[in-house]
């Protein structure tokens, strides 16, 4: 354990393992762009061009999706609401369009959950445009909605100009970006996750399958969403549970439907049957100390919430390195609860896992001599910046 002052930011180098594991390598995909991630923990167990901007078509209706969820979860919208179908959702989506379709009448009205299941099993732009006026007035305002609950969900690398994911320069993803919002939707929105599984929905006389053909090939597939465009070519975000766990794949840059479904089938598999949870930290183990600056403690213990595992290959002894920084010293009030770090999970040198580091307990202010005391190191050594 070490630490260098007169930093902004403080890291203690963990000994968690001494080897980095060379299983990141022993798979590979025909996808342009992929991840394959462990929904519990986060971990990313592939990548392969996972931050590199790609054009998500229809997989950005996820994006639409996760505001709506959100809507309907606060109460500002009812699953029986109705929506709308206007002349621009009708055009730019419908069945004169080419692309992807509900099949929604022009003028008509549609409940939200009848929508919902357009979007998810259909892959509707009109019903996506629908639901994107229904909220925002316009797509446009929908937009600047999706890009909001981006960046408070984490999504740094994306940007969303339309609620269909229709080609258009500004609009971008990652496949890493991706799985982070799928693993957003799946964890905070449980009661409108098995719409996702969903085998058909018919509207308007027109029964139409899941555009997944992952849910029906036993591999335990219930979600989530493809897309393609004539430039970006095929793509899929995936999800399946297995004994406990569960895996979120994407993938995208791919030739054909076939080639689509067959590499997102062999990413699940991969991991399902090549990796295991590692307990690393038990629930409430302190992780490291952060110093803090006339407090009436030095230091305050930081832990997780709830334990800390790592997902790891089967059979392997050898564990990634880590990492755990925070912005210190710390000043007080230090609150017990209160988010002061990250523990960083590196495997062959590449970032796989980030966990947030809570105090263990409150730390209030210091009496005059201790602060009187840390104002001297200070002086000494250069604590602070």
């Amino acid at each position: 354990m070490r630490f260098r002052f007169g930093l902004t930011l403080l890291a203690w180098i963990l000994a968690i393992g001494l080897v980095a594991p060379a299983w990141a390598q022993e798979f590979d995909s025909k996808a342009k762009f992929a991840v394959l991630m462990d929904y519990e923990t986060g971990s990313i167990l592939y990548a392969k061009n996972a931050d590199e901007h790609l054009e998500p078509a229809s997989m950005a209706k996820l994006m639409t999706l996760a505001v709506v969820f959100t809507y309907l979860q606060q109460k500002k919208l009812s699953l029986n609401d109705e929506f709308f179908i206007s002349e621009h959702a009708w055009r730019e989506g419908g069945a004169s369009s080419g692309g992807s379709t509900m099949f929604a009448v022009l003028n008509s009205k549609i409940r939200v959950e009848d929508l919902l299941k357009g979007v998810i099993v259909q892959s509707g732009n009109d019903a996506a445009i629908a639901l994107a006026e229904g909220i925002g007035g316009t797509e446009q305002t929908f937009a600047k909605i999706e890009n909001q609950l981006a960046r408070q969900i984490g999504l740094t690398n994306s940007n969303f100009v339309n609620a269909t994911g229709l080609p258009d320069p500004d609009q971008y993803s990652t496949a890493h970006d991706l799985a982070i919002l799928s693993r957003y939707i799946i964890k905070t929105f449980p009661e409108y996750y098995p719409i996702f599984a969903m085998p058909e929905f018919t509207w308007n006389k027109i029964r139409q399958s899941n555009r997944n053909s992952l849910l029906e090939v036993g591999i335990g597939v219930d979600g989530l969403k493809t897309g393609h465009t004539e430039e970006s070519g095929y793509g899929e975000v995936v999800s399946a549970p297995n004994d406990g766990r569960r895996l979120i794949a994407v993938l995208h840059g791919l030739k054909t439907m076939r080639e689509r479904a067959e590499e997102a089938r062999k990413l699940i598999t991969w991991g399902m049957r090549g990796f295991e949870l590692l307990p690393v930290y038990g629930e409430g183990k302190v992780v490291a100390y952060a110093n803090v600056f006339g407090g009436e403690k030095s230091s305050v213990g930081m832990i997780g919430k709830g334990k800390i595992d790592l997902f790891v290959p089967k059979g392997s002894s050898n564990c990634p390195a880590a990492t755990v920084t925070y912005r210190g010293p710390l000043r007080p009030p230090v609150q017990q609860g209160q988010e002061i770090g990250k523990l960083h999970v590196f495997c062959d040198g590449k970032e796989v896992q980030t966990t947030p580091l809570y105090a263990e307990e409150t730390v209030d202010q210091g009496d005059l001599f201790r602060r009187s005391t840390d104002a001297a190191k200070q002086l000494l050594l250069g604590w602070l910046p």
